[in-house]
């Protein structure tokens, strides 16, 4: 009887402990976990939107940042558009969020597309940017790209067919996310992603990049430098996507998200490589990822208090 009270006080003791690292976990949220010296920018990619029939192309990842303290601003630009197009968008609005909030600068987090979008407006007004972070970023250009200029190329009736087609899909995007008033190229888009053509973007903004598949310099004319990838192109059977991105991953030869390598993807400080494919790292399709691996809003949780940390 004595051993088992003994085990019963023990069971309750470790039960309280729990109880008081869940208390203090919420504690640690409640005081600002997340609670950045700057606003936090998302800019999403290619055929991308800020949200579209109410659900988040950063899915869950603007209210678990906001939940906890930071200032969050979901960008809009032109879904397919050329890189410095999308680039003059994004740096009226950092312009206008400056202006809203009395912030000199904010943190800019772009994916896919979104990455070369935010390094643009970087290297342009560096004075407005306290930090870029590229996720699964086009930042030496994407093989996929590299195909399918080759398939559709300059002046061809089959440019054209794939242009107009894009364009429809464009416009469904625009929709229904409020973008119809925004212009788009598709085909400038795909040029913008070439190799060829990210190679002549990196000429003119080379900060963060690294010279091999590393890191880049992490601080650069006052801004900071960061990223993140994926790199398992099938990561759950139930996401429609997986089985696109599978197919187009084996274009690569080299370790990728389904749209772009891992070296491609490097900028600045490189925080890692994990079990997501290019749609995971965004935490779609609607929160649909690896369930052995990290949760994707996780590490923006996490970043947003790496930048916190970093008085950013």
């Amino acid at each position: 009887m004595t051993c088992f009270f003994s085990a019963l006080v023990r069971r309750l003791a470790w039960v309280f402990a729990a109880l008081a690292l869940v208390s203090g976990a919420s504690a640690q949220a409640a005081t600002g976990y997340t609670q950045t010296r700057y606003p936090v920018v998302l800019v999403h990619g290619l055929f991308g939107f800020d949200s579209f029939l109410g659900v988040d192309y950063f899915y869950g990842v603007p209210s678990a940042l906001r939940q906890d303290g930071a200032r969050v601003f979901v960008a809009q630009v032109s879904a397919a558009n050329s890189t410095e197009v999308r680039g003059e968008q994004l740096l009226a609005q950092v312009k206008n969020i400056l202006a809203i909030t009395g912030a000199s600068k904010v943190n800019l987090i772009g994916h896919s597309h979104g990455g070369p979008t935010i390094r643009y407006v970087a290297g342009v007004a560096p004075q407005l940017v306290a930090s870029v972070t590229s996720i699964g970023g086009v930042n030496k250009g994407s093989r996929v790209a590299d195909i399918l200029r080759g398939v559709v190329p300059p002046g061809s009736l089959s440019e054209t067919l794939a242009n107009n087609a894009a364009k429809a899909f464009v416009a469904l995007i625009n929709l229904g996310s409020g973008g119809t008033s925004l212009p788009q190229m598709p085909t400038a888009a795909l040029d913008s992603l070439t190799t060829s053509r990210t190679l002549a973007f990196n000429q003119r903004f080379p900060q963060g990049l690294p010279t091999g598949c590393g890191s880049g310099a992490e601080l650069v004319n006052g801004v900071r430098y960061y990223s993140w990838t994926g790199t398992q192109p099938v990561t759950n059977l139930l996401d429609v996507s997986d089985g696109a991105l599978g197919v187009l991953s084996l274009v690569f030869g080299e370790a990728n998200d389904g749209l772009v390598s891992a070296c491609s993807s490097r900028l600045g400080t490189h925080l890692g490589d994990y079990r997501q494919n290019h749609l995971d790292e965004v935490n779609q399709v609607v929160g649909l990822h690896d369930w052995f691996s990290v949760d994707p809003v996780t590490l923006y949780r996490q970043h947003a208090n790496r930048l916190k940390q970093a008085g950013l």
